[in-house]
């Protein structure tokens, strides 16, 4: 099909971007990340000697001339809102920073997508990937932390294969559940198998993307010369003077659905996803890690023919664009066959803001894309001087000013996403601007708009950023604001609700209970609410559907990060010393309150479920208890509903009365084997 017969949509084939979230390097949100973008800000850092010797670095490494003291850092990565999602203190430290930000950043998602985080729409499958990690290593090679917890625990919580499982446990999403891995080009990847899992019926919505978080500390890298890394702390694809790339760190996640769908249930559309398509360039290159030529443009030509265009109806390319002189000579070579000659089509490259965010490009840059398209603006590829005069006489131009995205009479705004891994694996995605939204339903009566968090700061805060979104000119209707607040957001113990009958009144409402203010209005429903009592809402009106609001603001504390020059590993003895009977179970309550992180004695007053416990820790709990006190605990007492200090008493029996529970043994060794 040519440019001239492209249809706007088509809905059999097309695939709606309904949510989005993500945090970059500079940017611990979208709406930062887009102002960013737009104003053409370069988002690497650049550290100080003494900043970096405070985060941990070897004084030997700074002293070395080569040594580069930047990357693409991403704050308060170490951060974590453990008990949201279900976690005690110590899973929370030793779980990877890529899960803890991946699971927020999927939370988000779906709420931006105006879905309830734990109530998701059915068969939601997650698509994710991510990069290894210094902590996954460091938790790999410390003994004391798998005599701590257990070796299987140790890879469950760390191995990045279990990123896409954890998501779909916490959040409860019964999909596929995939985690890629295919390089540089992980997460735009993990679209395109989310684009195929939903084009097929294997889901009806997907989460998809990635993340990479290397280390949580202030660190740099040492450039060599002929390696990938700049020489300056800068990157410059395109650009006469590109030397290399900067490592960075990133998360981004998509929510997607069948456009079909999306439209029918009052989804909010953000883009659509006409096209996509994987390749790998086999042995047709000079080496394992250099990109090739000619499976590049097959990936962009195929992803145009599935999306039923012509590679000419794209205005814009968002490039993988490394920075580095093989990389992009290559990928220019590549697009200028796939996109033919007399174009005109747009270039940039996200990696001149944020870096090189590894399993985490590809989401950064179709994100990037998908707010130009919103916001018809063209975003500039920062730090570039001199375009290189391979792009003279080729259909492409490097965007390196702001600019508007001219719409064109009877076409949406078009655009396709590169993405490129080491190892060959190359994708692009052909993504198109979302259908105009209609005027959302009115309300005509006072309407209660229903809020919660888990604590009262954070309700101040889910408060205020409403209210300033209620202020803003494209807010959306108070009856849909309330429809999404209801049926879209997770119902949480701190609760407040204001009455209101128009948007003013509402942010005014808003902005007093953000300061402390409630409302004196009441509502019978609403102190339903108050009280934690599930409410069946009334219907609004037959037009009501979902809108994007603030996202929920996490506020967790720092959990830290395993680092290779860490404390040194604590020693357990090699077989059981005895305990006397006195302080035998004192030593018992000691390694309960332990497993299950409790908060003292206090705590052994819950029963084992009611304290958190599930089966690895009982496993986890009872090969203490056999190693160090020589005991062999039933399995079954696990499962009876008495308190931990009964529970604790009971262990004491076992020790004293001899009993064994040969099936628990069998299972501990099983377990052992497979960590």
């Amino acid at each position: 099909m040519t440019t001239e017969e492209a249809a706007p949509y088509d809905l059999e084939s097309a695939v709606a971007v309904v949510g989005m979230s993500g945090r970059f390097p500079g940017a611990p949100d979208l709406d930062t990340y887009w102002a960013n973008l737009r104003d053409g800000v370069c988002s690497l850092s650049a550290f100080t000697e003494k900043e970096l010797l405070a985060d941990g670095a070897d004084p030997a490494d700074l002293s070395n001339p080569a040594y580069v003291p930047a990357h693409g850092y991403l704050a308060d990565a170490d951060r974590f809102e453990a008990e949201l999602f279900g976690f005690n203190r110590t899973e929370a430290a030793a779980l990877d920073p890529q899960h803890r930000v991946l699971l927020e950043s999927a939370w988000a998602a779906l709420e931006d997508a105006g879905y309830a985080p734990l109530n998701g729409p059915s068969r939601t499958g997650v698509y994710v990937g991510g990069s290894p990690t210094e902590h996954s290593l460091a938790a790999a090679t410390d003994p004391a932390l798998a005599a701590s917890i257990g070796a299987l625990q140790v890879r469950i919580l760390t191995d990045r294969e279990f990123l896409a499982p954890w998501i779909s446990y916490r959040l409860g999403l019964d999909g596929p559940s995939m985690t890629v891995q295919t390089a540089c080009s992980t997460s735009l990847t993990a679209v395109h198998l989310a684009v195929q899992a939903l084009l097929l019926g294997e889901c009806d919505a997907a989460l998809a993307g990635g993340v990479s978080i290397a280390g949580v500390r202030k660190q740099g890298y040492v450039h060599y010369q002929g390696g990938i890394f700049s020489p300056d702390g800068r990157c410059r694809p395109f650009d006469e003077k590109a030397a290399g790339t900067v490592p960075g760190s990133g998360v981004g996640v998509l929510v997607l659905r069948r456009l079909e769908d999306a439209l029918a249930d009052g989804d909010p559309v953000r883009a659509v996803i006409r096209g996509t398509a994987v390749t790998n360039d086999g042995a047709g290159k000079v080496g394992f890690t250099a990109p090739g030529v000619d499976q590049q443009t097959a990936a962009i030509t195929e992803a145009w023919a599935a999306a039923g265009l012509e590679p000419s109806a794209a205005q814009y390319l968002e490039a993988h664009g490394t920075g580095t002189e093989l990389g992009d000579r290559i990928e220019l070579e590549a697009a200028s066959a796939a996109f033919g000659p007399g174009g005109d089509i747009a270039l940039g490259s996200v990696k001149s803001n944020i870096g090189h965010a590894d399993a985490a490009a590809g989401a950064a840059a179709l994100i990037k894309t998908i707010l130009m398209l919103e916001h018809g603006t063209l975003a500039p590829t920062v730090d570039v001087t001199s375009p290189v005069t391979a792009l003279q006489g080729s259909p492409l131009r490097l965007v390196t000013q702001t600019a508007e995205w001219p719409s064109r009479p009877g076409l949406p705004r078009l655009a396709g996403v590169t993405s490129v891994g080491i190892g060959g694996t190359n994708v692009h995605v052909v993504v198109q601007e979302a259908p105009e939204r209609g005027a959302g339903a009115s309300a005509a009566e006072p309407t209660v708009l229903p809020l919660s968090a888990r604590t009262d700061p954070q309700l101040a805060l889910v408060a205020a950023r409403l209210a300033a979104r209620l202020r803003e000119a494209d807010a959306p209707s108070l009856a849909d604001i309330a429809h999404t607040l209801r049926t879209g957001r997770v119902g949480m113990p701190v609760r407040a609700y204001v009455v209101a009958a128009g948007a003013r009144e509402a942010s005014d409402k808003l902005t007093a209970l953000a300061e402390g203010h409630r409302d004196t209005a009441r509502d019978p429903l609403g102190e339903a609410w108050l009280r934690g009592e599930e409410v069946t809402w009334p219907a609004l009106d037959a037009g009501v559907r979902r809108v994007r609001l603030p996202a929920y603001p996490f506020a967790g504390e720092s959990h830290g990060a395993l680092t290779l020059r860490g404390p040194a590993a604590r020693t357990t003895p090699d077989s059981p010393s005895p305990a006397p009977e006195n302080e035998l179970e004192a030593r018992v309550a000691e390694l309960v309150i332990e497993a299950l992180d409790l908060d003292g004695r206090a705590g052994l007053e819950r029963t084992y479920f009611e304290a958190g416990g599930d089966s690895l820790t009982a496993v986890h709990l009872a090969g203490r208890l056999r190693d160090e006190l020589g005991i062999d605990v039933p399995i079954q007492l696990f499962l009876e509903p008495i308190t931990l200090k009964d529970m604790t008493t009971r262990i004491v029996e076992t020790k004293e009365h001899g009993e064994a529970d040969g099936a628990l043994d069998a299972l501990l060794s099983e377990f052992e084997a497979e960590s």
